[in-house]
């Protein structure tokens, strides 16, 4: 009955319309109301400890390094380095897209971010080489996903909070996965896109270009050295990563490469708190739901439900990855892992699992509903940047997105794939 009434709320509340953030307190209050327990201070203490957590403040940080990155002129320099290295082979401007996609994400963590800034530089290039458009926008869309699984993603830093899992940890555990991604997307982008390549003008390679183009990008490059060597060795923490990366970014776009002045500082500044503060917004409100799934026991209800899958670690993975990809089609990445964290993550540590290794998953998961039709914000992102029609995006991200939902349930089958190299960063 408590999980009904726990569905029934939330779902309704989003169904008429409700942003998510105040659909989750009418949840807690339709819990609270069930439980004969309804106290307006219980809520409000919970709804204020929920933004008070220091690793939180790793969010507005990381989004205003993504900003600055992408007005300062850091994207147009990682994606010249890229194009000097692989522009040059046949359909190469996909390959630049993905290993651009894989360095800006080593920087900002935002897929809506870096599907932008790629979606802006690289969609003019592949138009002017002859490439079908939207096939072009799906390969950046699908891209774009690989932000929320190598550190520094956003997403795992509410992950570690919501399921209280070290973030340092998380990050170095979606190395490998995030990699294994970019590899996807290469060789789907050779399958599928092949017949684009023949009309396309390439420049041949040369070795004083791609001097030229690191020479010039060298504090681009950097960045990711900067923020993953410092958490590596302990120099600093995630939250204070976001804040060197935000500094650094500004320096460099300012001094170095003279893409912004200071004094669009502020704009860049009241942009990004706008987009942090919706989502502290839902993080505080998560909490009293959180809280209030805890005192109900929930979690105990749908380990109940589970009971049948409890006794086999890859068959729970599987329902749960299925569970999950559904629920990724109506939410967003943030509201889906705040509201399933708290009711998955008592269940997969029962079972057995890694919870880092299940995080890791999970958070793929999420990353691939950002491309899945009715919601994909990134497919939005791309749409609106590229001007180009969603259907049309649609079409062409499709066989990026069964790629990396192989490369996921590759993952189920083999957890050895995820859990061993974490290892080495470790």
């Amino acid at each position: 009955m408590t999980v009904t009434i726990f569905l029934l709320s939330l779902c309704g509340a989003m169904f008429i319309g409700m942003p998510v953030a105040f659909a989750l307190l009418v949840c807690g209050v339709a819990l609270m109301a069930h439980l004969n327990s309804f106290d307006t201070q219980i809520l409000a203490q919970n709804l204020i400890s929920g933004a008070d957590n220091f690793p939180l403040m790793a969010i507005p940080f990381f989004m205003l390094a993504g900003e600055i990155m992408n007005k300062g002129g850091i994207s147009q320099q990682i994606v010249k380095v890229a194009n000097t290295l692989v522009g040059h082979v046949e359909g190469g401007l996909g390959y630049v897209a993905i290993i651009a996609a894989l360095i800006l994400a080593s920087i900002s963590g935002s897929a809506a971010a870096d599907s932008a800034a790629l979606a802006a530089v690289v969609i003019p290039m592949m138009r002017k080489a002859n490439y079908n458009v939207g096939r072009s926008a799906g390969l950046i869309a699908g891209a774009g996903c690989i932000a929320p699984i190598l550190p520094p993603a956003m997403p795992l830093v509410l992950f570690g909070v919501a399921a209280q899992l070290s973030i340092t940890k998380l990050f170095f555990t979606g190395i490998a996965p995030g990699l294994m991604m970019a590899l996807a997307l290469m060789v789907t982008w050779k399958l599928v896109a092949h017949r684009d390549f023949k009309d396309e003008p390439r420049t041949p390679f040369s070795a004083k270009a791609v001097f030229s183009a690191l020479r010039e990008a060298i504090w681009a490059l950097l960045l990711p050295v900067i923020i993953i060597g410092g958490m590596k060795t302990g120099m600093f923490t995630p939250t204070e990563a976001a804040v060197v990366a935000a500094v650094v970014a500004l320096l460099v776009s300012v001094f170095v490469y003279r893409g912004m002045k200071f004094k669009e500082l502020p704009e860049l500044l009241l942009s990004s708190a706008k987009t942090a503060s919706s989502i502290m917004l839902i993080v505080a409100a998560s909490m009293v739901s959180a809280w209030l799934i805890t005192v109900a026991d929930i979690p105990a209800q749908v380990t109940s439900m589970m009971s049948p899958f409890m006794g086999n670690k890859l068959l729970l993975m599987a329902v749960l990855m299925v569970l999950v990809f559904a629920v990724g089609t109506a939410l967003d990445l943030a509201p889906t892992v705040l509201i399933l964290t708290p009711v998955i993550m008592p269940l997969v540590k029962e079972a057995g699992i890694d919870p880092y290794y299940f995080g890791i998953l999970f958070m793929m998961n999420n990353a691939i509903g950002l491309i899945t039709p009715p919601v994909g914000t990134v497919l939005n992102v791309v749409s609106s940047v590229a001007r180009v029609n969603l259907d049309t995006v649609i079409k062409g991200m499709l066989p990026f997105l069964i790629a990396e939902s192989l490369v996921m349930f590759l993952l189920v089958l083999f957890p050895q794939l995820v859990t061993i190299p974490a290892r080495w960063f470790y």
